[in-house]
């Protein structure tokens, strides 16, 4: 397996440790499995969606251990070394905008970047961004603050008559 293809359901590097326990537990079913008692009956793990997926687009077979491994060693690499963004919005994003911002970043940014979403009702409008080294601040609030000497001029000339 060259590059992951990460499907745009998984949005944070919690989805990807998700992922990693999933297929722990698949690999723990099949352990379990050879070690049963012949004619025991064992019900196959319920897979989601999302791991499914996951295992077509990447062409891995669920049922091969060594494509399980592969896969888990292509999550953990994603984990470790994919860019993380934090956004921070002021209310919780709609499934709908958040696919579409995940679809904009790994189409523009990186491939296999994972977002972290967080919450910070200060920002009223707008939202908050932080890389690993820069900080973006594209709140209503900030864009107010940089017009302030202008939003003050006009003022004063309205109140001046001008």
């Amino acid at each position: 397996m060259e590059v992951l293809k990460l499907s745009h359901s998984v949005v944070s590097p919690s989805d990807v440790n998700r992922l990693e326990r999933e297929l722990n537990s698949l690999d723990d079913f099949f352990v379990a499995a050879k070690a049963r008692q012949t004619g025991t009956t064992m019900q196959l793990p319920k897979l989601t969606r999302i791991l499914n997926q996951m295992a077509k687009d990447n062409n891995v077979n669920l049922l091969e251990e060594a494509d399980r491994r592969r896969l888990v060693k292509a999550l953990k690499l994603a984990y470790d070394q994919a860019p993380t963004l934090h956004i921070s919005f002021a209310t919780e994003p709609s499934p709908k905008a958040l696919e579409r911002l995940v679809v904009w970043v790994r189409t523009n940014i990186h491939p296999q970047a994972l977002i972290q979403i967080g919450l910070q009702p200060s920002i009223a409008a707008g939202c908050f961004l932080r890389t690993a080294n820069k900080t973006f601040d594209m709140s209503l609030r900030a864009t107010m603050k940089k017009s302030e000497p202008q939003l003050l001029k006009l003022i004063a000339g309205a109140v001046d008559g001008h």
